[in-house]
């Protein structure tokens, strides 16, 4: 079959589009040009490798040679990856909610030659169905308005831009910050808490990481333990869940119910990083063993299927496999008993609801419903004889699942999402001895440092021995957070170094000298029709809100009163809007947590490689301390270098010994845990 422009692309998405009949351009100058030379509006489509209705849609409309006539004739039609190029969706999806009021992908948008948009919607079926209109007769409405409406089309592209214009301006706040803004925003937002069976809302149920995040927040400030209970309730109810892969370990995107029973089975990074750092945080309060075996599960999963040799995380993998959603992951009765014979599989099925009419089109995905003592209980067995049975039995299962064909794997390596796996497993490696965790961490930074940087920019994508894009807000703010968090676990001072250079880059190239916050595409980035300024978090955190929490803390490693006033700039703009509506600004009001708190300083004088230091930082890393920062000196280092306020203090006694300075005042030296563990949870 005849291949279209896309052949030359590196992205996997692009490339499944190279054999459509629709004359598809990559984004770039010469689709905009060929655009205006002969006067055609752009259809714009936008999706992703792991995205189900994106492949419905290619399949029921760009496979199609009678609709793909209808866009070659009306259109110059270009297919992005909203993987490689976030700026793009951003913009054009905050286009499609104006005008429809809802988004999601895939997202079909129509602009004008020089890419403005002016009709929009997500998926379109190939005719008229579920009281949406066709995409032939969108095509053709369009392309009538297009040519015989001008003066409306002209309209409705003002209305667009100004109001996108309106998105990234804000004044500054004039009210001072309230330290109860974090209680009080957590509550707002737990009032669409699910009793039943966690989450927020009905159906579709997201895991929504940053507002958990910033529960635990509240929790330690509060001390309600409403707030733990939530976060408990909800992580336990998704790792018993379908939501979580049972065999294979790590989270699927979503659950389709309230229930998080029957998951839209693609995996992706980003919300395993963010789901890894959660479940070690919330395990690290509660000591629950099962959010352990959740962490270690994942680690397994993300070790073994998603890291490219080198370093670097691939991005997804997919839901369907063989042209069916979840084949991969589902069982029958049938085929379970035969692999496990009937004891162990009479038991398997019993704990993981295994059965002959299934729980998904007639297959089983695996979810436990019975404890160890309950089945024990019921099988008359000892509960030890039954956990090995059981695990042994997945074991097994698993071994047979590997030889099924695969889902496909979306082997772009992203800066951003990057960044927040390294945060997932600096966070891992202080619950777990998980071998491997701290060794992915190093390669990852290295792979990035030698293959996604150049000339002083950080590169968006990676793949096939290629790095491309410049980097956007997200990259270099989730990679600086990252290379911090690593800091902190392994004292390794490029790691800090790294991140000052970045975050001193993001300032360059990001940061609005005008009104303050940052945007989304650099100074060096080619101008398009608006340059965003994301506050909100979405799938993965808002840029904003994470480049404040680099800034704010940095501040306390390097005491750069510029990177205060910039986050303290950057919180101002978003209070107001904050107080009124805190869902979407949930790592946001964790920045405003670390401000109002200040971080504790803790300085750890001792010989590196010393049993004692480890053993107490170890000690410190098991606390749920999310606003610190960590320092380690040689007993021969001079520690007004890390803070004036520790001139002249020494080591006591030959052994490990740790200042702990907070709001501009230091603590005794301390050298025992005990002690250290009270100055810590005061």
């Amino acid at each position: 079959m005849h291949a279209n422009r896309l052949i030359h692309e590196s992205s996997p998405y692009l490339l499944q589009h190279a054999h459509n009949p629709v004359d598809w351009h990559p984004w770039g100058e010469e689709a905009l040009q060929r655009a205006k030379t002969e006067n055609k509006p752009i259809l714009l489509s936008i999706g992703y490798s792991a995205c189900h209705w994106c492949h419905v849609m290619e399949k029921e409309s760009f496979e199609n040679e009678e609709i793909a006539a209808l866009m070659n004739e009306n259109f110059v039609n270009i297919k992005v990856d909203r993987e490689e190029r976030p700026d793009l969706d951003e913009i054009y999806m905050n286009a499609v909610q104006m005008l429809t009021g809802r988004g999601g992908w895939p997202m079909t948008v129509f602009l004008t030659p020089e890419g403005k948009p002016f009709f929009g919607g997500t998926y379109f079926p190939p005719e008229d169905r579920y009281g949406v209109p066709g995409f032939p007769k969108v095509l053709k409405a369009v392309a009538q308005a297009y040519r015989d409406r001008a003066r409306e089309v002209e309209q409705s592209v003002e209305q667009i831009l100004t109001a996108l214009n309106r998105l990234t301006s804000l004044a500054e706040s004039d009210r001072p910050v309230s330290p109860e803004i974090i209680p009080q925003s957590a509550d707002k937002l737990s009032q669409a808490y699910d009793p039943d069976y966690g989450g927020f809302g009905r159906a579709p149920k997201f895991p929504n990481a940053g507002v958990f995040e910033l529960f635990l927040r509240a929790y330690r400030k509060s001390k309600n333990d409403r707030f733990l209970a939530m976060i408990a309730h909800t992580l336990t109810k998704m790792a018993e869940g379908g939501i979580y892969d049972h065999l294979g370990g790590g989270f699927h995107r979503y659950s389709v119910d309230e229930k998080w029973l029957v998951p839209h089975f693609e995996k992706m990074l980003y919300d395993n990083a963010q789901l890894l750092r959660l479940y070690a945080q919330a395990y690290s309060l509660t000591q629950a063993p099962l959010f352990k075996r959740v962490v270690e599960g994942s680690l397994d999963y993300l070790l073994r299927e998603m890291l490219h040799p080198e370093g670097g995380f691939y991005s997804t993998q997919d839901a369907d496999s063989e042209g069916e959603e979840g084949k991969f992951f589902v069982w029958t009765l049938d085929e379970v008993m035969r692999i496990l014979g009937e004891e162990t599989g009479e038991l398997f099925c019993r704990v993981y609801d295994v059965s002959d009419l299934g729980n998904f089109e007639e297959k089983n995905i695996l979810h436990p419903i019975l404890t160890v003592e309950q089945a024990a209980k019921l099988f008359r067995k000892d509960a030890t004889e039954v956990e090995r049975g059981i695990a042994e039995a997945g074991t097994k299962l698993f071994q047979e699942r590997e030889n099924r064909v695969k889902p496909f794997r979306d082997e772009k390596i992203l800066a951003s999402w990057n960044g927040l796996m390294l945060s997932g497993l600096a966070e891992a490696s202080k619950i777990s001895q998980a071998p491997g965790c701290l060794e992915a961490a190093a390669k990852t930074v290295d792979f990035i440092f030698t293959h996604m940087f150049r000339e002083n920019f950080l590169l968006h994508a990676y793949k096939d021995g290629k790095a491309k894009l410049l980097g956007y807000l997200d990259d270099y703010a989730f990679l600086g957070v990252g290379l911090l968090d690593l800091y902190e676990v392994t004292l390794e001072r490029s790691m800090l170094q790294r991140s000052i250079e970045l975050t001193e880059s993001m300032i360059r190239e990001f940061w609005d000298d005008i009104d303050g916050a940052f945007f989304y595409t650099g100074k060096s980035h080619e101008p398009l029709i608006s340059r965003t300024k994301p506050a909100f978090d979405s799938s993965v955190p808002s840029g904003n809100a994470i480049a404040t929490q680099l800034l704010l803390r940095l501040y306390h490693y390097t005491g750069r009163e510029e990177y205060l006033k910039r986050a303290e700039k950057t919180l101002r703009l978003y209070y107001d809007a904050i107080e009124q509506q805190p869902f979407g600004f949930a790592h946001m009001l964790s920045a405003l947590d670390f401000y109002l708190e200040k971080p504790k300083e803790i300085v750890l004088v001792g010989e590196k490689g010393d049993r004692r230091r480890e053993e107490i930082l170890k000690e410190i890393h098991s606390l749920y301390l999310p606003n610190k920062t960590v320092q380690a000196v040689e007993p021969g280092e001079p520690l007004e270098k890390v803070s004036p306020l520790l001139e002249g203090k020494t080591q006591i006694n030959g052994k490990p010994t740790v200042y702990l300075c907070h709001n501009f005042a230091c603590s005794p030296p301390v050298t025992e845990w005990e002690d250290l563990k009270r100055l810590l949870e005061i």
